[in-house]
């Protein structure tokens, strides 16, 4: 008998897929132009004359941005949601891709990275609470739909590097700002949903929870979160080697030219991209502690062999790492939403943020390693913290299921 977590659901909601990929298309366009930040690196080290240190202080101001604002919004959208804070805050993104593109000075950089980030803070927090209200009991589903669209972004960031940025130079940033227009837009139109139906539905998923994780005590709730925050730690470090150093290693250790390391890196989070719209419903039909435990320590015996593999094992490698490893935020994101049902906001942002502050803090330290040591030592190093996955199996087994929603609350 499976006593792992599922969200069991009659048949009074609907899943609304219209505006699940409406905020799918979105988190494309957000993590895109996010991604191009890390995507024109090697164009901003020889423009500016940066050491691996000063490009992981420019990671770092972006990540911690966003990392330590959405946790905060997340808790004050708990509180007083605000429906049309996603058209807003893709309007930061908007400004902090202007900065970048004009900048001149190394702090200007900082400062333009920092907007940036400001814009994923507020986006990514409430978007995932709309793929929440949207799911029709199906939150695995929905979350994988829903982050799922920031990795196909994330894998298309470098591809636009390389046609755009790589051609036009830095100020090539610029012209991919009119695409946060295009999602502002989206996002205004999903706000109106929100406000019209999608806090009835959160309302109703609220009053449907028979319990927070089958009775867990407060004690074992916030064990089982701090283990969630470790796993992601592991799991946003490691995948920071990746978005921050992966063109350089290769570059490094194989002499191949920026363009193909470019090609390289999007088809390890195009990888990510596919790892990613499996873990949610295999959470949902296998159980998400399981997804979880297999995702960040199954990855273990590939990430190992990696520093050791020729070029064509390398990337075949990394498809495998990519893969697996992104299957588990989905599980990992509603396993937590499920442990604390009516703080959907803040789990939300605590875990997205942690995600950006993990992959930040990671690139700063992992930047110093490179300068002190060389970048090879880096994926020897790193190979290892998948191995922090064993801790899952302290996860409790939970069950948490949904009454009959009401239908009025649910116009597809």
């Amino acid at each position: 008998m499976r006593t792992e977590t599922r969200a069991l659901v009659e048949d009074g909601e609907k899943t609304v897929y219209s505006v699940i990929l409406a905020i799918c298309s979105c988190h494309l366009i957000n993590d895109m132009l996010q991604s191009l930040l890390l995507a024109i690196y090697p164009t901003l080290k020889m423009a500016f004359h940066l050491s691996f240190a000063q490009i992981g202080l420019v990671t770092l101001t972006y990540q911690l941005t966003a990392s330590l604002l959405q946790p905060v919004i997340g808790i004050y959208a708990d509180r007083r949601p605000a429906p049309f804070s996603l058209p807003v805050g893709t309007l930061f993104t908007f400004v902090g891709l202007l900065v970048l593109a004009t900048a001149r000075t190394y702090a200007v950089l900082l400062v333009g990275a920092g907007i940036l980030g400001i814009g994923s803070s507020v986006f990514h927090p409430e978007s995932s609470r709309v793929a929440r209200m949207a799911s029709g009991g199906r939150p695995g589903l929905a979350q994988s739909l829903f982050q799922v669209g920031g990795n196909v972004g994330s894998a298309l960031g470098p591809v636009g590097a390389a046609i755009v940025v790589l051609r036009w130079g830095q100020r090539g940033l610029g012209g991919f700002s009119v695409m946060a227009l295009v999602s502002a837009c989206i996002l205004a139109a999903v706000g109106l949903w929100y406000k019209r139906y999608g806090l009835g539905r959160l309302a109703s998923a609220r009053g449907g929870l028979r319990s927070s994780a089958s009775g867990l005590s407060s004690a074992e709730v916030r064990r089982s979160m701090a283990l969630l925050l470790v796993l992601i730690f592991s799991k946003f470090v490691y995948l920071a080697s990746f978005s921050s150093y992966y063109t350089f290693y290769l570059m490094h250790r194989f002499g191949i030219s920026v363009e193909s390391a470019q090609m390289h890196l999007f088809v390890l989070l195009a990888a990510a991209a596919a790892g990613t719209l499996a873990g949610g419903p295999l959470g949902d039909r296998f159980g998400r502690k399981h997804v979880i435990w297999f995702s960040v320590l199954g990855v273990l015996p590939f990430t190992l062999a990696l520093p050791y593999a020729g070029l064509f094992w390398t990337g075949a490698l990394s498809v495998a790492i990519g893969f697996v490893l992104a299957s588990a935020f989905p599980a990992i994101v509603v396993y937590g939403q499920e442990l604390i049902p009516d703080r959907v906001g803040m789990v939300s942002g605590l875990f997205f943020g942690l995600s950006f502050g993990a992959a930040g803090t990671g690139a700063a330290l992992l930047g110093r390693l490179a300068d002190a040591t060389d970048i090879e030592h880096v994926y020897k190093l790193c190979a290892f913290l998948p191995a922090l996955g064993a801790l899952a199996a302290f996860l409790p087994d939970i069950n948490v299921r949904l009454r009959a929603l009401p239908a009025a609350a649910s116009p597809s």
